[in-house]
């Protein structure tokens, strides 16, 4: 299991990255990138999305003007699943230390969280055109094997394995 501030390595769009996970409250040192949020509705299942219906994860998305990591969460989770966050829990954070690349020496932060939701109707307004509910062990299979350290540990903070 990952422990704090330990970094595994992923290649992301052409560049490799240091992620590290980071327990608590307050947030590492880098630029803030936004909420993840692991969705659980109603029913105990959790939401995934997808902009092709091939490439499944967790919505998630960058802060917009002055929000903060809750308000960005919300926004989020409503845009992107079509859902309204009941009740939110910070597990963490991730961050990201770009050690090759273009964007060498960037730390990007972003939130994860636990976001018991209500499910609306599906009326994708945004890149995002896909979304289902799965059992949270068959979330974990669909998240890419890179980030896949990341998630298990989301989903232990969050009780759901």
């Amino acid at each position: 299991m990952l422990r704090d501030g330990i970094e595994f390595e992923v290649e992301n769009g052409g560049q490799r990255w240091a992620v590290s996970w980071h327990s608590g409250s307050v947030a590492p040192d880098g630029r803030a990138h936004g909420s993840a949020g692991v969705c659980v509705t109603e029913t105990g299942g959790v939401i995934l999305i997808s902009a092709d219906g091939e490439s499944w994860g967790f919505p998630a998305g960058r802060p917009e003007g002055t929000e903060n990591w809750e308000q960005t969460l919300r926004r989020e989770m409503l845009e992107e699943a079509c859902a309204i966050v009941t009740d939110a829990r910070l597990l963490g954070f991730s961050r990201g230390r770009c050690i090759e690349g273009s964007e060498l020496g960037l730390v990007l932060v972003r939130s994860i969280w636990l976001a018991k939701v209500r499910l609306l109707e599906w009326k994708p307004e945004f890149e995002i055109h896909f979304r289902r509910v799965v059992p949270a062990t068959e979330a974990i299979a669909q998240e890419s094997a890179a980030f896949r350290p990341l998630w298990l540990k989301a989903f232990a903070q969050a009780r759901l394995l």
